[in-house]
């Protein structure tokens, strides 16, 4: 508790000894009585002898310069000498002696600081009116007002407050009983017009409290009339008091008139000025206003001079300058990051104690931040800063024990860190532990537990927690479908500037559930997003324009949106991409793509690449196909280096594809660690390696690719380089399926319908599951339907349907139905043995000249018993 030292020891610089002084003093005692009754409580019996008006203590001169001999000993620090001296007077019954003692306690002074004690002093000081009564009540009042040393009495403050006013100290207690008005407090009104009028009082005498507390209560939102005009009068009053203080060298006024400057200060934003006074305040040897003053450059957008200001606190020891130096040198505006002098600086602080910088020198370790990559030293940092109870270095490391890319394996210390994290009441470590409980991931599974700590995290702003709990929500799996409560939670997590809330929002809008809503709005919300940087929202835009859906068909803006989530590496825009080009190909449209790739566009490079190797849009050409993306594979697009490698393996050159592909690896390239785990899993032209071959499926399956999830399903189903696995074999293949993959469903189908490999026989299950896919226009699927109905061991015989199928996987170019067809062919020829290119090459002709009657000829040839037994028997396969 700061009191004013001089001022409350002495009225002037010494206690008076003049009777006249003596007895005016005396009458200031018994001034009016507060409105009590009006405001507060009856002061408690027990104390009301403060308060009585009772015969003042009678002092002689002799006692005042005794207790004036005291003060001066005290003044000297003589403290103990001091104590003595007081002994008598106060056995005396003095008051100005009890309040000497209080001050004492009150300020350690001497003696180990006791709120109790001086509190008990103050009480016997004001017992007897005298002198020193206002200034005892005064300090008394903000002993029980802060609950210090005594139980907090908001009554007892209020009277003695009132008490300490009517003595006239020309110190702050009409600002104090002014506050205590403004606010009301336990067993006390509040009184704003009563505060306003004390308040008043106050400033006309230049209490710079008063002047501030009125600026801030006429500001909007204060607790006074909206009065700007009145407001600024007294921010700028306030000012003037506090400039006079500055000009004799006081740094605290002069960064209080810097924080006046400040965006949210009384007299408004002005950097000029605020950099004025801090700098003031640096040059008068305020070493934190030199870092302040650092750190309002930065803010001011002078990165060099704001970083020199800190460079040079720092020097002089400032640990918080040191700590913000290095943060500022790791994430500069000018995009170029300075780790060596980052990590020195925050290494000093470090050393000198600074939790903060081993957070953030720790995080920006397993964050790759600035150029600082080091998983096991960060971890170690975060480790220490842990272990003193730092809740952002809790939360982060649970994070990364429940990433279990990173730190394999033990979501259960994850969850451990953010418990803790979450009981010191770091928001992002609730939003953490409720997303666990919601998926289960390192817990069991909670629903109401996770949706109770995320709604806990939302309502303290966290966005990402207001995003996860309405995605919840909309999917209604891990809590029950609440489509209202999940857009406005959506919503909320978008105003807060979530971008992947705003392309949820807007994906759910355009796609459901969320449909019927205005689509334009959608479209505005996937706009920020995307421009804001969101890949999965610039996908959802291409497809947009792609389909039509909230905006007009336009596949030069499906493309534009495609390539720049292509740019930004988000697994879905190859895909998705593909299918426009393809559009693109099939009206005939190139050139814009062809622009694009000569004007060094990396995308649309890699794209012109693939185009050129496939034939979309443009004549098959393998020589451009590489030349377009060896360009943009030196661009660092790891999407062209993926389909250089996969180029090159279907040339028969493995070394050069294998590589090719784990360049696109290293570049977070998902497709290619499938097609690499492909690769070594098999041992197709290269030395197998199981165990590096699942390595790779298996991480790009759990990254989200659902071929690699197939692939690993069909080798667990047939014992592909693995044991056969029935359990590993469906898992994998629902994920894949899960993942969008209508071969996987095909697979999984078939192999249920078939009891194939490892997968027991579910012929409800596995029919259900093809003929879902057949209505998605899976081409496996229907062949292998249509084997089925021709065979009719397995499901009930319909040669119609059988050929129906058959036909449409054959014109779709399924390559084993084509097959099945050519047998069913040379059968109804009567050349079951005869060359089956040559049926292959009539099939062919069939399709080519008869077009739309080539359907119709096909399902007439199945008609002929043997030709529709001969294409029953072929083995055509679920995947083509």
């Amino acid at each position: 508790m700061n009191t004013t030292l001089i001022s409350t020891r002495r009225t002037s610089t010494r206690y008076f000894t003049s009777l006249i002084v003596v007895a005016s003093l005396a009458g200031c005692a018994t001034s009016q009585e507060p409105p009590g009754q009006d405001h507060a409580r009856a002061v408690p019996a027990e104390y009301a002898a403060w308060f009585d008006g009772g015969l003042e203590a009678d002092i002689s001169s002799h006692d005042w310069n005794r207790i004036n001999r005291t003060q001066d000993t005290i003044e000297q620090e003589r403290y103990d000498e001091a104590i003595e001296q007081l002994q008598p007077l106060m056995e005396r019954g003095l008051p100005p002696a009890y309040y000497e003692m209080g001050k004492l306690y009150d300020q350690g002074l001497g003696v180990e600081r006791d709120g109790a004690r001086a509190a008990h002093y103050y009480g016997q000081a004001i017992e007897r009116p005298s002198s020193v009564q206002g200034h005892a009540s005064l300090n008394l009042a903000t002993l029980y007002q802060e609950g210090d040393g005594v139980e907090r009495n908001d009554v007892l403050a209020y009277y003695l407050l009132w008490q300490a006013k009517n003595a006239n100290l020309g110190r702050d207690a009409e600002a104090r009983l002014a506050r205590l008005l403004a606010e009301g407090g336990d067993g006390v009104q509040a009184d704003p017009e009563l505060a306003r009028e004390l308040y008043a009082e106050a400033a006309s005498e230049g209490d710079e409290s008063a002047l501030q507390a009125l600026a801030d209560a006429y500001a909007p939102g204060g607790w006074l009339e909206e009065d700007p005009a009145r407001a600024m009068d007294y921010a700028q009053r306030y000012a003037v008091v506090l400039e006079a203080r500055a000009r004799e060298g006081d740094t605290g006024a002069m960064l209080q008139l810097a924080s006046l400057h400040a965006p949210d200060g009384q007299l408004g934003d002005q950097p000029d000025q605020r950099l004025h006074w801090l700098r003031q305040a640096a040059d008068a040897g305020d070493n934190t206003a030199l870092a302040q003053a650092g750190r309002a450059m930065l803010e001011a957008g002078d990165f060099n001079q704001g970083v020199e200001l800190l460079e040079e606190s720092a020097r002089r020891g400032d640990i918080d300058a040191m700590v913000h130096l290095g943060s500022a040198l790791l994430e500069p505006e000018t995009g170029r990051p300075e780790p060596v002098r980052a990590e020195r600086w925050l290494n000093s602080a470090i050393e000198a104690g600074s939790v903060d910088a081993q957070v953030i020198l720790g995080r920006a370790l397993v964050e790759g931040q600035g150029g600082l990559n080091d998983l096991p030293r960060g971890m170690g940092l975060l480790e220490q800063a842990a272990e003193r109870n730092h809740p952002l270095a809790l939360a982060q490391l649970g994070s990364l024990y429940l990433d279990d890319e990173r730190v394999a394996g033990q979501p259960y210390i994850a969850i451990d860190y953010l418990e803790r994290a979450h009981e010191a009441g770091h928001p992002w470590a609730t939003q953490q532990l409720g997303a666990a409980y919601l998926e289960g991931h390192g817990v069991p599974a909670n629903g109401p537990r996770g949706e109770e700590l995320l709604r806990s995290a939302a309502d303290q702003g966290q966005a990402g927690a207001m995003r996860l709990l309405g995605e919840a929500y909309l999917e209604g799996e891990t809590l029950p479908f609440h489509p209202s409560r999940g857009e406005e939670l959506l919503q909320a997590a978008a105003q807060a500037g979530d971008t992947t809330a705003m392309t949820q929002l807007g994906e759910a809008y355009l796609e459901g559930p969320l449909d019927g809503q205005d689509p334009s709005r959608a479209i505005e919300m996937l706009m920020e997003a995307a421009n804001q940087g969101d890949g999965y929202a610039m996908v959802v835009l291409g497809r947009a324009y792609r389909h039509g859906n909230g905006v007009e068909p336009d596949l030069d803006q499906a493309t534009l949106w495609l390539t720049r989530a292509q740019e930004t590496g988000h697994e879905s825009a190859d895909d998705a991409l593909t299918y426009v080009q393809r559009d693109r190909g099939a009206q005939g449209d190139i050139n814009a793509l062809i622009s694009a790739a000569e004007d060094g566009h990396p995308g649309a490079m890699a794209d012109l690449g693939r185009a050129y190797l496939n034939g979309q849009g443009v004549g098959q050409d393998r020589e451009q196909a590489r030349y377009w993306l060896e360009r943009a594979h030196g661009e660092g697009h790891a999407g062209a280096a993926a389909s250089l490698g996969r180029m090159f393996m279907d040339d028969g050159n493995m070394s050069a594809g294998i590589d090719y592909l784990e360049a696109a690896v290293a570049r977070g390239h998902v497709g290619a660690q499938s097609d690499l785990g492909e690769v070594y899993l098999l041992g197709d032209h290269v030395e197998q390696d199981v165990e590096r071959g699942l390595e790779y499926l298996t991480n790009a399956a759990d990254s989200g690719n659902p071929h690699a999830a197939h692939l690993l399903g069909q080798a667990y189903l047939h014992g592909e380089g693995v044991d056969q696995d029935s359990e590993a074999a469906e898992r994998w293949l629902e994920q894949a399926s899960d993942g969008g993959s209508l071969a996987a469903s095909a697979s999984l189908g078939r192999a249920k319908l078939r009891g194939e490999g490892a997968i027991a026989q579910d012929i409800a299950h596995g029919y259900e599951l093809l003929n879902e896919a057949t209505e998605q226009g899976d081409t496996g699927a229907q062949a292998t339907l249509g084997r089925e109905y021709l065979r009719g061991d397995i499901l009930e015989r319909d040669r119609q349907k059988g050929a129906d199928y058959l036909v449409e996987a054959a014109s779709a170019g399924h390559s084993s139905a084509r097959l099945a067809l050519a047998e069913a062919y040379l059968s109804s020829r009567g050349l079951q043995h005869a060359n089956q290119d040559q049926a292959l090459l009539w099939l062919d002709d069939v399709f080519e000249s008869e077009g739309q009657l080539a359907a119709e000829t096909l399902r007439q040839l199945l008609t002929d018993d043997s030709a529709a037994d001969a294409a029953g028997e072929v083995d055509v396969s679920a995947v083509d």
